[in-house]
C-alpha cells in the first residue's frame, strides 16, 4: 500500500523564483516548489514533488496560479487571429436557442430559452399550446456575473410547483428550492448538500424524493470526497431538518442512490449503482393511493446481483418496462410483472438489434425508443406488445438531444443536432403519425459549403474505429490542411454529432475537425465500452493516435497541422496520448482532465470512477494505472507540443490539482521551444460556463492551436498558412 513521506506544513509557503526554461519560447513560468515527497505503491517509490499543491487554500498555489495565469493571458493577447475568432464566434453564438420541452400532466410545458449571448438561459413555462411563453426564473437576474448557475428544475407532475437547484459557479453542490408556478412566489423550502441527485416529486404535490450528501467539512467542498448518499424525502413547507430518511445503505458507502416515482404516482424506484459502473440495483415500494402516498412503504427488491444495467421506463397495470443489458450487451426492452418479475418470466418487448438503444420512454400508449447505428441518432416506436410501427424520419446524419413524453400524452418533443445545424426542436403526434418544427433557430452561416461524413479505420489491433470528418466541400488533401482531432473514451459515453458555435468559425479558417468514436465509449454497446475501461485502457489511446495516423496517411493533415482536444476523460486522453506520442501532434489542448491517475480517487467524486479506472491501491492496477499516468510519465528532456491546460478554482468533480500538478511538471520537463501553458478561471466548474467565458475560454483554446498549426490570419485577409 502507499505510504507517502508528508510534506512539512512550511514549505506550503514557498514558491521558487520566476525561471526561463530551456523550453519556455521567450516565457518566463513561475517555477513551481519541488520537493522530496515520495509515494510508495507495492514497493514502487513514486516520487510526488507537487503533492502540496493538493492544499487548494495554499497562499503559495494561489501565488504560483495566478503568475501561471498572467504568462497564459500575455501570450494568448499576441495571437494575431485570436481578435477575429473572438468575434466571429460572438456572431455565430448570437442566435436564440431552446431546450425540449418537459411536459407534465395536463398542457403545461417547461424549456428553457438563450436569447443568444445571455449568460445563461432563462426558464419559461407555456401553459397551453397557445399560450404566450412566461418566464419563471432568469438566473441572470440572480447573478448578473454568472455565478450562480441554475443547475437543474423539475415541475411537479401538475405543473403546479417547481423544484429549481441552484449552485455557485456551477459546483456539483447544490441547493434546491420551490417555486409556486402560477404566482412566481418562491417558498420557504431550501434543501441543501445534494449532488448526483434528481428530484422525484409524489403526485399529491406535497414534495419531493431526493438524495443528498452529509455535510461536507467547513471550506473543503471542493476536495471533500462524496461518500454516505442517502435518499430523503422533503415535505413542502418543513425544514430540511425534518426530511425524511427512505433508504440508505452505509456498508456501500460509495455507491449512489436516487429515486424516482412512476408517472402515474403509485409507486417509488429506488436504483442503486457503484459509482460509474454500467450495472445497478434496482428496488421499489408500493405507495398505495397517488393522491396520499406512503412515503415510508416497505422497499421491495427487483433486480439485486448487480449483474446488468435496470433502468426504469415505464409501468402500466402492474407491468414494469425496463431498458436491460442482461443478455442483451447493446440492451433490449423487456417486460415484468412486479408480482414476479423474474427474468425469467420477462417477456421482451424490443430485442437487442444493429443499434444500441440509448434511451426508452412511454408515449401515447407506445413505447418510443431511441437507438443509435454508428454513432448516429435512430427513433422508432412500438406498442407494448412488442409490435413495430416503423421509425420517425429524422433530418440528416445527427443526433436526438433530449426526448421528452409521457405516456398519458399523445405528443412527443425532441432535439434534433448535427455537426452543420443548431438544434431544432419537433412534435411529433402518435395517432396521427405526423412531426412538425416548433423550434428552428436562425444562424449566420452558410453550411451547404461543407459537408460532414463518416469513414472507418483501422486501430492499432486492427478494431474498426468509425470518426466523422467535417470539413468544406472539395478540400484539397495536401497534407497541409489544419485539423482538430477531438475524442473522449470512456464511461460509456458515445460522442454523436452536435453543433457547437465554434464549428463554423473553424470552418471557415479552412479547417478540418474530426471525432472518432474510441473504444470505452458506447457506440456498439457494452461490449466496446469494457474494451476501453480498467486494464483495456490503453485501447483508447491507441484508437485515437490510430485516427491521427489515418488523416496523416489520407493526406487530410500532418503531424504539425494536427491538434487534439479533449475534456475531462478526455483530458484524460489528450494528455496520455502526448506523453506517449509527442511527435504525433501538433498541438494539444487538456480540459479538466484526469491527470494523476495514481491519487484521483482520493478527492471529491473521483472514488465514483473506480469501477472505469481501477485505483492504485489494488497492485494488478496500479500498475495499468502508472504505465499511462499522464502526471507520472512526463519524461525530461522531452520536445512535448505546444499545450494548453484549462480548469477551474471550482471544479469539484475533477479537482484542479490534476492541472496544476501536470502544468508545472510539463514546464520543469519540456526539452524545446514549445509552450505549456495553464489557465485557471473562478466562478466556473467542470460543466458550467457562463456565456461570455464560455465564448472566452473558447476563443483562446482554438485561438492557440489555430496559431501553432500555422493559421496567422483571418480568412477575410490574405489567409496564410505555415507550409
Amino acid at each position: 500500500m502507499k505510504q507517502p513521506v508528508m510534506l512539512t506544513a512550511s514549505l506550503l509557503w514557498i514558491i521558487a523564483p520566476a525561471l526561463a526554461f530551456p523550453g519556455s519560447a521567450g516565457l518566463t513560468y513561475p517555477a513551481a516548489h519541488r520537493d522530496t515527497t515520495v509515494d510508495d505503491y507495492f514497493g514502487t517509490a513514486i516520487p510526488a514533488p507537487y503533492q502540496w499543491m493538493e492544499s487548494l487554500d495554499s497562499p503559495a498555489l494561489k501565488q504560483w496560479v495566478q503568475a501561471e495565469n498572467a504568462v497564459t493571458d500575455g501570450y494568448l493577447a499576441k495571437i494575431p487571429v485570436r481578435g477575429w475568432i473572438d468575434k466571429r464566434l460572438t456572431e455565430l453564438w448570437n442566435y436564440a436557442k431552446e431546450t425540449t420541452p418537459e411536459q407534465v400532466a395536463g398542457s403545461r410545458i417547461f424549456f428553457r430559452r438563450n436569447a443568444g449571448l445571455q449568460n445563461q438561459s432563462v426558464l419559461y413555462v407555456q401553459d397551453s399550446d397557445s399560450a404566450k411563453p412566461r418566464a419563471l426564473i432568469d438566473p441572470n437576474a440572480l447573478s448578473p456575473d454568472g455565478s450562480i448557475a441554475l443547475a437543474d428544475f423539475a415541475p411537479s407532475p401538475d405543473g403546479r410547483y417547481l423544484a429549481y437547484a441552484l449552485s455557485s459557479g456551477g459546483s456539483d453542490w447544490e441547493t434546491i428550492h420551490v417555486l409556486d408556478v402560477q404566482t412566481g412566489r418562491t417558498l420557504s423550502d431550501s434543501v441543501r448538500w445534494v449532488k448526483f441527485s434528481n428530484t422525484a416529486w409524489t403526485n399529491s404535490d406535497g414534495g419531493f424524493f431526493y438524495s443528498r450528501y452529509p455535510q461536507p467539512a467547513t471550506n473543503d467542498e471542493i476536495n471533500q470526497q462524496v461518500v454516505d448518499q442517502r435518499l430523503y424525502f422533503h415535505a413542502l413547507g418543513t425544514p430540511q431538518s425534518a426530511d425524511r430518511l427512505i433508504y440508505a445503505r452505509p456498508d456501500l458507502p460509495r455507491w449512489n442512490i436516487e429515486g424516482q416515482v412512476s408517472e402515474d404516482g403509485k409507486y417509488l424506484f429506488v436504483i442503486l449503482q457503484d459509482g460509474t459502473a454500467p450495472r445497478n440495483e434496482l428496488l421499489y415500494s408500493d405507495l398505495g393511493n397517488p393522491a396520499s402516498p406512503r412515503i415510508g412503504a416497505k422497499l421491495e427488491p427487483l433486480y439485486t446481483k448487480n449483474d446488468a444495467e435496470y433502468d426504469f421506463v415505464g409501468v402500466e397495470r402492474g407491468t414494469l418496462y425496463l431498458q436491460t443489458t442482461l443478455a442483451a450487451p447493446k440492451d433490449r426492452i423487456v417486460a415484468a410483472r412486479l408480482s414476479d418479475p423474474s427474468p425469467a418470466h420477462w417477456r421482451t418487448v424490443v430485442p437487442e438489434g444493429k443499434g444500441v438503444i440509448e434511451g426508452a420512454s412511454m408515449a401515447g400508449g407506445r413505447i418510443i425508443v431511441q437507438s443509435e447505428i454508428d454513432a448516429t441518432s435512430r427513433l422508432a416506436l412500438y406498442t407494448t406488445g412488442g409490435k413495430p410501427l416503423g421509425e420517425l424520419s429524422l433530418p440528416t446524419l445527427g443526433s436526438i438531444t433530449e426526448l421528452s413524453a409521457r405516456a398519458d400524452s399523445s405528443k412527443v418533443y425532441y432535439g434534433f443536432t448535427s455537426f452543420l445545424y443548431p438544434t431544432r426542436i419537433y412534435r411529433y403526434d402518435v395517432p396521427s403519425a405526423t412531426t412538425r418544427p416548433v423550434f428552428e433557430p436562425e444562424l449566420k452561416f452558410d453550411a451547404s459549403r461543407y459537408e460532414s461524413r463518416q469513414i472507418f479505420y483501422r486501430s492499432k489491433d486492427g478494431t474498426r474505429v468509425p470518426m466523422f470528418i467535417v470539413a468544406r466541400k472539395g478540400l484539397e488533401l495536401d497534407g497541409k490542411n489544419p485539423t482538430i482531432l477531438y475524442g473522449y473514451g470512456g464511461f460509456d459515453v458515445t460522442i454523436t454529432p452536435s453543433f457547437d458555435p465554434m464549428l463554423p468559425v473553424w470552418l471557415e479558417l479552412g479547417g478540418i475537425y474530426a471525432v472518432p468514436n474510441l473504444r470505452g465509449g458506447g457506440t456498439y454497446g457494452e461490449k466496446w465500452h469494457q474494451a476501453g475501461m480498467l486494464a483495456h485502457k490503453q485501447n483508447v489511446f491507441d484508437d485515437f493516435a490510430w485516427a491521427a495516423k489515418y488523416l496523416i496517411a489520407h493526406r487530410y493533415t500532418s503531424a504539425k497541422h494536427l491538434a487534439i482536444q479533449g475534456y475531462s476523460n478526455g483530458g484524460l486522453l489528450t494528455g496520455a496520448s502526448i506523453t506517449e506520442r509527442p511527435e504525433l501532434y501538433g498541438a494539444a489542448y487538456i480540459g479538466h482532465g484526469v491527470l494523476d491517475m495514481l491519487r484521483y480517487q482520493d478527492f471529491s467524486g473521483g472514488a465514483l470512477w473506480a469501477p472505469e479506472y481501477g485505483t492504485a491501491s489494488d497492485e494488478k492496477a496500479f500498475k495499468w494505472l502508472w504505465a499511462y499516468s499522464p502526471l507520472q510519465n512526463v519524461k525530461q528532456g522531452t520536445c512535448y507540443p505546444p499545450t494548453l491546460i484549462t480548469t477551474s478554482w471550482d471544479d469539484d468533480r475533477v479537482v484542479p490539482m490534476h492541472e496544476f500538478k501536470f502544468a508545472a511538471r510539463m514546464q520543469q520537463a519540456q526539452g524545446c521551444a514549445n509552450p505549456v501553458l495553464l489557465s485557471t478561471t473562478s466562478s466556473t466548474s467542470h460543466i458550467y460556463m457562463p456565456t461570455d467565458k464560455d465564448i472566452e475560454q473558447t476563443a483562446d483554446v482554438w485561438a492557440f492551436e489555430a496559431y501553432n498549426l500555422g493559421i496567422t490570419d483571418s480568412p477575410r485577409g490574405e489567409h496564410r498558412r505555415a507550409p
